[in-house]
This record gives C-alpha cells, structure tokens and sequence, in this order.
C-alpha cells in the first residue's frame, strides 16, 4: 500500500489490501501521490456538536460528538470557516484522484450546500444528487419543523474535458430488478449487526457503500476515504477486491475500523 503515497511512512493498521492512518487528513493528503486513487468517498464533520439535543433509541442524548465535529472559537463566522474546510479538503482531494476517477460526498443540509459550491470552485463536475431516505429515522423533538429523514450524497468528478468517469450501468440495472436505478434511495439506519466491534455517531451502512463502489469502480482499483470513522468504506472495498486507504484523527475509531476490517464486518 505504500505505492500511493509520496514517502515511505508507518501505517496505523496495514495488510495487503488496506491501511489506515491516522492524524489530520488535510496534512496526509498532501503526502499521497498525485492521480493515484480511483474512488473517494467523503463524509467529512457537519459540525453540529453545538451542545444541543436529540433521540437516540428512544432517549433524548447530547448532540455532542466530539472535537473533530466543533467549531473553533476563533471569531471567525461559522458558515466561513465550514466553507473554507470544504474547499481545502476537496482542493486536496481532486490532486490525488485520477483523470477518470470520482468522488462521492455525503451530508445533510447543515453542510451539502457549501459541499455543492466548493466542487464547482475546485473544478468539479456534479454527476449526481442522490438522495438517501431513510426508513426509520430519529423522530423530531422539537415538533416545529418536517422530521429530517433524507441525507444528500453527491457524485462528482474532475470538469476537465478528457475526463470521463466510469459508470456500471448494467450492475445498477439488475441491482434494481431490470430497471434503471434512479437517484433516491431508501434504506434503514445502519444495523446493530454492524456495530458489534464498536460505535461511530455517523456510521453509515454498508449497503449504501456497496452500491457506491460497485457503481463507481472495477475489481483491483483504489478507494480512498479521508474521514473514514468506523471504517464502513473499507469494510466493504475490502469485500468487493477493492484496495482502500482510510485516514481519521480519532484513534478509537481507527481501532474499532481495525477490529472491522480483521473480520470483514
């Protein structure tokens, strides 16, 4: 795995098909080799740990999630600084992605719009804008506004002229039944099943980066995931013989993605 970066480093967890690193990925990425990743899939802080509330299995708990999802004090205003993360990161990203490679983001409204603008200013290409409903989502505290139960999730590649992204038609036709797979997705919040090595507030289900990879990618290419948690990304590009290469600041969640990852769950 140490092909695709610039350097030889010292991988958190390494085997044949995988690594992960861990520390800021806006400084790891700088270190990867240029046009040598096939895939990414991003699901980068929405910064809502804010101290306020909301349910959980039936329990009202703390917004809160960690460092890595707070806004610094720094007087600087909000919506500023999300989107200057949102530019660097992306600007980063874009580097390392090959000619016909794409990316993939995830978010909520808190965030896909800055999300949105920034591809198109770091010279991107929107291919699509999925949305994923959800079949049982958390129910609405408040009672003063519609229960949230959709995320966005945008697919995007270089807007360069010789760039063409690829796409397995054929496999998203017969996932859905001999039909063309439309741009709404429904599916239920990730499964218990999926958290026996341990929990991650955003983790997201494995059926949702099945499809994403098999849509987006070939056997033997590289998936690359810069704020991979609990690992779901390389879980199942490892499932589907793809390589992966995952990076996060937290090493809990690294440890349960390791704990993941040596048993292909």
């Amino acid at each position: 795995m140490e092909q695709i970066f610039e350097k030889k480093r010292t991988f958190y967890y390494e085997t044949d098909k995988a690594c992960m690193v861990l520390g800021d990925a806006l400084k790891i990425l700088t270190k990867i080799s240029a046009e040598s990743v096939d895939m990414i899939f991003a699901d980068p802080p929405y910064f809502l740990s804010n101290d306020g509330i909301t349910c959980q299995s039936g329990k009202m708990v703390s917004v809160n999630k960690g460092s890595w999802d707070k806004l610094p004090k720094d007087g600087s205003r909000d919506i500023d600084y999300k989107h200057k993360f949102n530019r660097k990161w992306i600007r980063l990203c874009r580097r390392i992605l090959k000619p016909n490679g794409s990316i993939w983001i995830s978010g909520t409204y808190h965030n896909i719009y800055s999300i949105g603008m920034a591809l198109e200013q770091e010279a991107f290409k929107i291919i699509n804008n999925i949305t994923w409903q959800k079949t049982n989502p958390p129910p609405n505290l408040s009672c003063r506004c519609f229960t949230h139960s959709t995320e966005t999730i945008l697919w995007a590649q270089k807007n360069d002229k010789t760039s063409r992204h690829f796409f397995d038609y054929q496999a998203m036709k017969e996932l859905n039944g001999g039909k063309q797979m439309k741009d709404v997705w429904t599916g239920g919040l990730t499964k218990a099943s999926e958290k026996k090595e341990g929990k991650h507030p955003t983790q997201k289900p494995e059926y949702l980066l099945e499809r994403i990879i098999l849509a987006s990618t070939q056997e033997g290419q590289m998936v690359l995931d810069p704020f991979c948690g609990s690992g779901t990304t390389g879980v199942v590009a490892n499932r589907l013989h793809r390589y992966f290469v995952g990076i996060d600041n937290c090493e809990e969640y690294l440890q349960i993605a390791k704990r993941r990852l040596e048993c292909g769950k």
